[in-house]
Order: C-alpha cells, then structure tokens, then sequence
C-alpha cells in the first residue's frame, strides 16, 4: 500500500440544514443548506438529555463520504422559537 491512502474513520462531513419531515421511527428527512435531502437520526447525546427536534429546526448533520444520504444530528440550534421549556417535573 505505498501510493494508497486511506481515509481515517474520523473524516466526517458536517453540514447545516433544516428538519422537514419527522418520520415515526425516530428518524427526520433534513433539508441541507445545498439543497440536498437526506434521512438523518439523532445522536446519542441528544437522545441521553432528551433534546427534541421539530419540524424548522435548524440542526448541524454529521455524514460519512461513503453514504450522503443519511446523517447524524449532533446539534439543534436554539433559534428563536420556543425557548426552554416550563418547569420540569421530579420523576418518581
């Protein structure tokens, strides 16, 4: 393998986009800001604290070269909408 290259398993393309769909699964059709559409999941992280994705969040999407149709979500931005929600309840 002298001339060959190989890719790290670490190169991961991170895009911004919109959520469009949510689809029942737990995955969420995501417009990136190319105009590309894509099936995206939520990352563990989000899922651990319990973010919640909506329909116009904007989100950054981790994607491996090899597969640009599916995605990672690894942040939602905050934006304007909604804010924090009410006061949380003690789970018993």
């Amino acid at each position: 393998m002298a001339g060959c290259e190989a890719m790290a398993k670490e190169d991961l393309l991170t895009v911004d986009g919109q959520i469009v769909e949510i689809f029942p699964d737990g995955r969420f059709g995501v417009l990136l800001e190319n105009n590309h559409r894509i099936i995206a999941y939520t990352a563990g992280k989000m899922r651990k604290y319990r973010i919640r994705s909506v329909v116009g969040d904007m989100v950054r999407v981790e994607m491996t070269p090899y597969d640009l149709e599916k995605g990672r979500i690894v942040y939602r931005d905050k934006g304007s909408g909604g804010g924090g929600g009410g006061p949380r309840r003690k789970r018993r």
